[in-house]
């Protein structure tokens, strides 16, 4: 009977002596057929518009478009599951405007409260600009513009600088 020692070691210069001989040996390529058809998809592929790719693919302005979009649906079927809720609850109990006024009421007091927010917020914004002059709006925009181009310049310097002498 052989020792468990020297049967170890034999299976592991067995091991040895595979992994050397594959290793030797030449990597095979890909039929022909093949790297052809994977080639034409790959480039199929890269001229598609970017509605037709992945979602991680899309711009951002339409990732947040959609998510906006997906937000507003689920609101509104939200809104129109309250509505048939509690308007089959109206029509089985008859109709009564004071119970239509209490049953709705919940419904239109928040919005009322929303566009009183959104009255508040765009009044306020009117009459800051009708307070600004004319000459700082003009003088802010400028600034912005001069800060862009300057932006612009100094990236495309550190573009030349860094990336195109390598």
């Amino acid at each position: 009977m052989i020792p468990h020692s020297d049967n170890r070691e034999r299976e592991e210069r067995l091991e040895r002596f595979v992994h050397q001989t594959l290793r030797e040996l030449p990597g095979r390529r890909a039929p022909r057929a093949l790297e052809q058809r994977v080639l034409a998809e790959i480039t199929r592929r890269a001229g598609l518009p970017w509605y037709r790719k992945d979602f991680a693919h899309w711009p951002v302005a339409a990732r947040v478009g959609f998510m906006i979009v997906c937000a507003a649906f689920v609101v509104a079927c939200i809104g129109a599951a309250n509505l048939a809720i509690t308007g089959s609850v109206w029509m089985m109990a008859g109709f009564d405007p004071a119970q239509f006024r209490l049953a709705f009421a919940p419904q239109l007091l928040w919005m009322e409260n929303g566009l009183a927010v959104v009255h508040a917020i765009t009044g306020f914004f009117e009459i800051i600009g009708r307070n600004i002059p004319p000459l700082w709006l003009y003088g802010g925009l400028a600034l912005i513009a001069t800060m862009y181009v300057t932006l612009v310049g100094l990236g495309a310097a550190a573009y030349k600088t860094l990336c195109v002498q390598r």
